[in-house]
């Protein structure tokens, strides 16, 4: 009797595990193979990353087109964590014309780089934690300088944070304005 439970529990577990081996093998060969680095991962049930926050919002188009132009989507799309200071679309506008125009071209990638790696830090900084004097390191090895007055945070003395959004790999602050790297 004991022969027959055993027998009957190695076959059903050998079906069982073929099962899951031959739906794993269906779904690998469904997924499609021109997507690479972590933003090609499809996650529709997770919190969204920093870069997925950004897309979402009808205000950061912008952003996304200068973050797509700097090639930094798959690095602000891994693990982090990051706390990105995203500028607003009409933040971008507030530039000189054609600022952005002549980032967003070819030869300037490495300039606007900088400039989008100036407004990203490594850590999550939430709001409530952020400090009237505090100094920021930025991924591109500048600082910005955290100030608060009339109980608005602003960065550098000319960006307000105007809302803060968390993701899966950090958080998103929203500012309005556009914060340059010093020379």
């Amino acid at each position: 009797m004991k022969k027959v439970f055993k027998l009957s529990f190695i076959i059903c577990s050998c079906v069982i595990l073929s099962c899951n081996t031959a739906s794993d093998q269906a779904q690998s060969q469904e997924a499609p193979s021109n997507l690479t680095g972590q933003s090609g991962v499809k996650d529709d049930l997770s919190q969204k990353n920093v870069v997925q926050v950004a897309v979402a919002s009808p205000d950061h188009t912008t952003l996304v087109k200068a973050v797509q132009a700097a090639e930094l989507v798959d690095a602000l799309s891994n693990a982090g964590p990051f706390t990105v200071f995203a500028p607003t679309n009409a933040a971008f506008d507030k530039l000189p014309a054609g600022t952005v125009e002549g980032l967003l071209a070819p030869e300037k990638k490495e300039d606007l780089a900088d400039i989008l790696q100036y407004h990203v830090s490594l850590g999550v900084f939430k709001a409530e934690n952020l400090t009237d004097g505090q100094v920021i390191g930025q991924v591109n090895g500048g600082n910005i300088t955290v100030s608060k007055k009339d109980g608005k945070i602003m960065l550098n003395g000319t960006a307000t944070l105007v809302a803060s959004v968390p993701a899966s790999n950090g958080m998103v602050h929203v500012i309005d304005g556009v914060v340059l790297p010093p020379k």
